[in-house]
């Protein structure tokens, strides 16, 4: 039976995986890197538990669709206009000087034209897969280098549909002219738009008819439909079956659905991803990687060194800081999994002989095997460089500091910065915000705000920013290792400084206030503490008590909700929830309560619930009387059980006027 065989290398191959994916794992190594040695030992060139790759390979193409397809439904034109400048000047850049450089060199040693302009294709491409999964890990999508990454990767995805599509060309028997390029290149553009404009049409009614079903497995085949019907119309058209997927992600990524079409395709997307990285470890031969491991070494430092260089130039030119620069140099130096595809598709239409080829992919693996050491090291890089030179160079000259004096210096314009000057304009606190973006710099001037561009882990910066003077200094940046160096260099510049530190890494937290933060605020700490206090005022527990609560769970630098002790909350919350509950609760205009006395109301008759105290002008009346008439404007201190206040407030919200749209509880 054949399927048979099929099923053993599946099990085979998945039981390998799982071995392998375990340790890279404790190692702290990319699933993709796991996957890629999974295929090296359990190939034929390796421990051969799998001599016949045939199966596999089917595999790997439908890991390629998904991988197209998932890349389609991330480029929204939202995520792309929010890239912007990172996306078109820098990945166009990158892309440019890199293909120019390897074609030049490609050029001198006597390759052909056509192999050229292919070989500098290949090595123009970094691992998307490989170096957002290191950044998600460690925290550093947001920072600088993160979002520079981001938008070079993307114009990368983007481009492997037309590199696709010139294969073939490049491998025709004929010299290729500039013209037939270019008219190949616009037919497949051609071909993308006729395409593109049917599915944005017909697309978004065909799953509108499944969601109308609210049948899961409906919409789960169609989005699979979607994607693999995709492909099989652009290979009948005579393109790639990864064109057909990558239109049909773009289309999706545009429609209602492509939140609910990401999660559905998840797993299959997941599986077959898996297969095409360990399809790959699998076409690697050992023994002729151990015969040329000199050459192979060579090309891939070359790479990694050219690449590195190319980089760093290109973020240069969009003004980021030597910091940056080296973050996104040794982060992109890579060859990258398209670059797989392109090399495989490149030995299928006759470009690589079987040499060429197993000497190519083994350089691009070796590349991205060393990914993890060389983002892993860039830290530090940066503070040897640091250290030796007192601070790490910038392209900004100082000028003269600021004549601020007990004002407040905002380190990053972000989400955080904005609303913090937002309190601060009105309330006329001096105040200067320091950023390091150049277009988050010029919308800042736009709007009025004190704004200096500037990289706050140089001296200069923080002396222009007035640092030594100010009472408060808030570090609100994305950058770990910028957070570090600029509270450390804030902290021995003024030692009395009150430095508040916001933090999304927690095991960052008792780091950053032994390097001198008076404050250090996590992300994630916080909205579980805001839920909590909303939890605990919905039960009406005594706002006294809350607010004791939530100085428990912040000091010590988060110690309880990080140690998680069994005793859970502090005897002082489990005292109050126990004893019952207390709220306030403030009559309006015209409410139904006004004008009848305590007694008329017949609140503890209706609810349980004791009215203790009615606050009028500011002034408490404490016990008042059965026959004591109420006013719009007072205050009822209520006091009982979480569902007797509880029953309280219903009782008393179900009698406000109906204009009343917020009964307040103060």
């Amino acid at each position: 039976m054949p399927q048979i065989p099929l099923l053993h290398d599946v099990v085979v191959l998945f039981g390998a995986a799982l071995t392998v994916i375990a340790v890279s794992s404790k190692l702290r190594l990319p699933p993709v890197v796991g996957f890629l040695i999974t295929g090296m030992l359990v190939g034929p060139y390796g421990l051969e538990w799998i001599n016949d790759t045939h199966s596999v390979e089917i595999f790997a193409e439908l890991g390629i669709v998904f991988l197209l397809f998932g890349i389609g439904l991330e480029l929204s034109t939202a995520r792309l206009r929010a890239l912007g400048r990172l996306l078109i000047v820098g990945g166009g850049l990158q892309v440019s000087l890199t293909l120019l450089a390897i074609m030049t060199i490609a050029l001198l040693v006597g390759t052909p034209l056509r192999l050229a302009i292919y070989l500098g294709s290949v090595v123009a491409l970094s691992s998307t897969a490989i170096v957002l999964k290191l950044y998600y890990e460690r925290r550093e999508l947001e920072a600088p280098h993160g979002q520079v990454a981001t938008g070079i990767l993307v114009f990368q995805d983007f481009l492997i549909v037309p590199l696709l599509l010139m294969v073939p060309l490049l491998a025709g028997n004929t010299e290729a002219s500039g013209g037939d390029v270019a008219l190949r290149f616009a037919g497949g553009l051609g071909v993308i738009a006729a395409v593109f404009a049917a599915g944005h049409y017909l697309l978004p009614i065909f799953l509108k008819l499944l969601v109308r079903t609210r049948i899961r497995e409906l919409f789960v085949i169609g989005a699979l439909f979607a994607c693999l019907g995709g492909a099989l119309v652009t290979e009948a058209l005579g393109f790639s079956l990864a064109l057909g997927a990558f239109l049909a992600g773009i289309l999706l990524s545009e429609s209602d659905y492509q939140h609910q079409v990401v999660a559905e395709i998840g797993p299959f997307r997941d599986v077959f991803n898996s297969m095409f990285f360990i399809s790959v470890g699998m076409l690697v031969s050992l023994s002729f990687a151990a015969a040329n491991i000199v050459w192979i070494a060579g090309l891939g430092l070359g790479v990694l060194v050219l690449k590195s260089a190319i980089v760093g130039l290109v973020v240069a030119i969009l003004g980021f800081p030597l910091r940056t620069r080296i973050f996104a140099a040794l982060g992109l130096a890579q060859v990258g999994e398209f670059s797989l595809v392109l090399i495989s598709a490149g030995q299928d239409h006759g470009l690589l002989s079987e040499s060429q080829y197993q000497l190519t992919i083994a350089t691009a693996v070796l590349t991205m095997l060393l990914t993890p050491i060389m983002i892993a090291s860039a830290p530090r890089l940066v503070d040897m460089l640091s250290a030796r030179s007192g601070s790490i160079a910038q392209d900004s000259a100082p000028g003269a500091p600021t004549q601020l004096e007990n004002h407040v210096v905002i380190v990053g314009y972000g989400l955080s910065g904005r609303h913090l000057t937002r309190v601060l304009r009105p309330a006329r606190i001096p105040y200067i915000v320091v950023d390091l973006s150049d277009l988050s710099v010029q919308e800042g001037k736009r709007t009025g705000e004190p704004i200096l561009y500037g990289d706050i882990t140089r001296p200069e910066i923080q002396h222009q920013s007035g640092l030594a003077a100010a009472q408060v200094a808030v570090f609100a940046i994305s950058d770990p290792l910028a957070l570090r160096q600029g509270i450390r260099l804030a902290r021995q510049l003024s030692p009395k400084l009150f430095l508040i530190a916001r933090s999304r890494n927690l095991a960052e937290i008792d780091e950053l206030r032994k390097l001198g933060a008076d404050l250090v605020i996590a992300e994630e700490f916080e909205s579980s503490i805001e839920l909590v206090t909303n939890v605990l005022k919905r039960l009406h527990v005594p706002g006294s008590v809350i607010q004791a609560e939530a100085r428990v769970l912040r000091a010590d630098g988060y110690q309880m909700l990080r140690d998680l002790p069994p005793a859970g909350l502090s005897s002082q919350l489990i005292e109050a929830l126990a004893a019952g509950a207390t709220d306030t609760f403030l009559l309006v205009e015209r409410h139904a309560a006004t004008g009848q006395s305590l007694a008329q109301l017949g609140l503890r008759r209706r609810t349980g619930a004791s009215v203790i105290a009615v606050v009028r002008n500011d002034q408490p009346i404490r016990n008042p009387a059965a026959d004591l008439s109420l006013l719009a404007g007072d205050v009822l201190v209520l006091v009982g059980s979480h569902a007797e206040v509880e029953s309280a407030f219903r009782f008393l919200e179900l009698t406000a006027p109906p204009e009343a749209d917020a009964l307040e509880s103060t």
